[in-house]
């Protein structure tokens, strides 16, 4: 089976009627990891595994866009009919004390552990999970962020999370066959935590991505506009990351 990854969702800064908000399934083999997990993306994961299979999560920040459905998972994985051990969680420094603080509704704390088995991330952390490798950077974007690169079968994804144009990041995806980067700036002009269109094609082709997904389009963008404009700065196939898709990595 081919590196493969599902969009689950990819809106900012809240869903829309029709695209919740960042998330995306990775998938090699039979391995599964959940990456991202913002509001709304918990539903559409269960289109295409369930959470008994699920090999891992891994979350970019602790934005709410893409980490918010951990909290409704910790319900699925603690008191519904979901029955398995804790799920590995790879996130920022600190994301236990986050959960248990928004879970814990009494003079108990919530047991955040009994439901994810927690590894916070570090630049230049490196997981095997199953059949792939990720590789995590740290990129800007103002508070603890990373990006991961996925590996499997000699075949490469990279995802930028949220970020700033960085040389983390453009060391991360060298050579990479997908980078899916977001665009959520409009502005053609610096943005201290995000990349415009045209950065996201430049840090493709500084990098020598073999292709270029946009994703994380801003709500002034529409999905044509981005791949556009960031057409404008890299040479490659560029395409949208559009929900309910499937992309290969090859």
């Amino acid at each position: 089976m081919d590196l493969s990854l599902t969009v689950l969702g990819c809106a900012t800064p809240y869903p829309s009627v029709d695209n919740p908000c960042s998330g995306y399934l990775v998938s090699h083999n039979d391995t599964r990891v959940w990456m991202d997990a913002g509001t709304g993306t918990l539903g559409p994961l269960q289109r295409h595994t369930r959470l008994e299979d699920l090999d891992a999560i891994w979350i970019s920040h602790l934005h709410a866009d893409h980490s918010a459905d951990l909290l409704t998972a910790y319900y699925a994985l603690l008191f519904a009919d979901v029955s398995r051990p804790p799920v590995p969680l790879y996130g920022p420094p600190g994301i236990a004390a986050r959960l248990a603080g928004f879970l814990t509704n009494g003079p108990v704390r919530s047991p955040v552990e009994d439901a994810f088995a927690i590894t916070e991330l570090h630049d230049g952390h490196e997981a095997v999970v199953g059949s792939m490798l990720l590789t995590t950077a740290a990129v800007e974007h103002g508070i603890p962020a990373f990006g991961v690169r996925v590996e499997a079968a000699g075949r490469s994804l990279t995802y930028s999370g949220d970020t700033a144009p960085c040389p983390n990041l453009t060391a991360l995806a060298s050579g990479t066959d997908v980078l899916l980067c977001e665009a959520e700036s409009a502005a053609e002009v610096p943005d201290a935590v995000h990349h415009t269109p045209e950065d996201a094609g430049g840090t493709a082709s500084a990098a020598g991505a073999e292709r270029l997904v946009v994703t994380h389009v801003g709500r002034f963008l529409s999905p044509r506009e981005a791949v556009a404009r960031a057409s404008a700065r890299y040479g490659g196939p560029v395409g949208y990351a559009a929900p309910g898709s499937t992309l290969t990595a090859g």
